[in-house]
């Protein structure tokens, strides 16, 4: 994916400097601060809990800020809603829509609210809705659902649109289908920033991403650029023997991970699941001693695979935990 670079003296579309949120004692959001580019794709990664969905709650303008600014193209989204409001689409996690409208019927509904509206028509065959139109929102797929709800999103023609967990619990066809949507919203010259807690979809679509947990940025930059904080490769070794089903014994998994964490070639070594995540210099270079050091405890593998570094071990080295955790 080709990389949009916004200049220095460019003004940021989104731009939070040290953003506070706590409810009931509970901090949900620590001093947190960021930019998103105009133009481009900009998303918050982190697992559920984290301070996503408050983050982009706050700029959206439903939620006050304890501490710390808030600026969306420029204005308070809290005091300049109502300026703020015909520039900018929100796509919400949970769609917002009655369950008993038509898709077609709410698309035209929405659309009234703008100067300028895209036609609903065309919005509903871009987006693979046409045949929908007459169906009740809650009898929609959940793929259709989502779809709808971005539909509603853009068809003001916002600069900008905040996008929360857009293809949470979707299935693989209709995630690819919103993936291809928001590639061509950014082709066409929207502002878009959106949360997720999936690294593929992050890697994905993302021109800049700032991973998030327990309410602080622990890493931010292009994803290459995330990746490349990872030097050298991973390798994946699944201790369950070859002619076993299941998990290995944890003796195993005790006694495979002592011994390579004790390798001097192994950077790190991280159980996760059922298998063991080692950090080398060269896999093709590695690979063989770690054969034989598992071999040397009467240790057989099931796998090794090897790869590049992924926004999971970015994840891992900044928070000492998987996303899934």
């Amino acid at each position: 994916m080709s990389h949009r670079l916004t200049s220095v003296s460019t003004p940021p579309a989104v731009q939070i400097d040290g953003l506070v949120k706590s409810y009931r004692g509970v901090t949900a959001v620590a001093g947190l601060s960021l930019r998103a580019g105009p133009g481009q794709v900009t998303a918050i990664l982190g697992p559920n809990g984290a301070g996503k969905t408050t983050t982009i709650e706050t700029c959206e303008g439903y939620r006050r800020p304890d501490g710390g600014s808030v600026r969306v193209l420029g204005l308070n989204p809290v005091t300049d809603a109502r300026a703020l409001r015909p520039r900018v689409g929100v796509m919400l996690q949970s769609g917002g829509v009655p369950t008993t409208v038509r898709a077609a019927e709410y698309l035209r509904v929405m659309a009234r609210f703008y100067r300028d509206p895209l036609d609903p028509a065309m919005l509903l065959e871009r987006l693979g809705l046409t045949a929908a139109g007459r169906t009740p929102y809650k009898q929609l797929s959940g793929g259709q659902q989502q779809r709808l709800a971005l539909a509603a999103a853009i068809v003001g023609r916002p600069e900008l649109v905040f996008l929360d967990e857009p293809t949470a619990g979707l299935d693989p066809q209709s995630r690819a289908r919103m993936w291809r949507e928001v590639r061509r919203l950014r082709d066409e010259g929207m502002t878009i920033f959106l949360t997720t807690h999936y690294l593929d979809e992050a890697d994905a679509l993302c021109d800049r991403i700032s991973i998030i947990d327990a309410g602080l940025i622990v890493a931010e930059g292009t994803p290459s650029d995330l990746k490349r904080e990872i030097s050298g490769d991973v390798i994946i070794v699944d201790l369950a023997a070859p002619d076993t089903a299941g998990a290995p014994e944890p003796e195993v998994m005790i006694e495979g991970s002592k011994i390579l964490a004790e390798q001097p070639y192994v950077h790190s070594c991280e159980t996760i699941g059922n298998t063991l995540r080692l950090y080398v210099d060269s896999a093709a270079t590695a690979i063989p001693q770690v054969m034989r050091a598992l071999s040397s405890k009467g240790i057989e593998p099931g796998a090794i695979e090897s790869r590049r570094p992924s926004l999971d071990d970015v994840f891992l080295a900044k928070t000492g935990r998987t996303l899934a955790d």
